[in-house]
């Protein structure tokens, strides 16, 4: 299993942290020993919203070779959905199988077609903005639509690197993941 983890600039560093400890731990635990990503940008220079910095393993590479697509959000979402550039190397990951964002990154998938016909959700205040990409924005926490993962807001992010952590590994996996990040959430069998 090879996942890319997408950073840009002024994403939200939680949305990110949040999903890549619990993915990240199905080979530290030695769950999926052959579990592998790389963290993908479309630019050099990453940093959050608050200026951490982020150093991206591969930058302006097509993103068809992954079996699991990982999309934060952000503020830089926002106009990033609207960056024709980004959009059409985002739009490079048509053939991955999984796909998944945390936040805003609905709107960037969205930009990017994935959402079409489907159910998603986002931050509860880009709910309008999230309702001209997709066919029903609903209030869900997680909301699998088979192919396409979408978590609401900023916290979620953990939610969704379990609920991904379930779907590649099992619950039982999750379960002990949870339970080793000592997180009260999903951690029951």
């Amino acid at each position: 299993m090879n996942a890319a983890f997408v950073v840009f600039d002024q994403m939200t560093a939680l949305d990110f942290v949040g999903f890549y400890d619990p993915l990240s731990r199905l080979k530290s635990m030695d769950f999926m020993p052959g579990f592998q990503w790389q963290i993908c940008s479309f630019c050099d220079d990453v940093s959050d919203s608050q200026d951490l910095r982020f150093d991206p393993d591969s930058v302006g590479q097509s993103l068809s070779d992954f079996d699991l697509l990982v999309v934060p959000g952000g503020y830089g979402s926002r106009s990033l959905q609207h960056n024709e550039k980004f959009i059409d190397w985002l739009k490079t990951a048509t053939p991955v199988p999984l796909k998944a964002s945390v936040c805003t990154g609905s709107l960037l998938l969205g930009a990017a077609g994935f959402l079409k016909g489907k159910r998603a959700t986002t931050h509860p205040k880009a709910y309008a903005e999230l309702s001209r990409y997709c066919a029903q924005v609903t209030d869900q926490r997680v909301v699998d639509e088979d192919n396409i993962v979408t978590a609401r807001g900023v916290f979620s992010s953990i939610d969704l690197g379990l609920y991904l952590v379930e779907r590649l590994a099992g619950k039982e996996t999750r379960a002990e993941i949870a339970k080793q990040m000592d997180y009260p959430f999903y951690s029951k069998g």
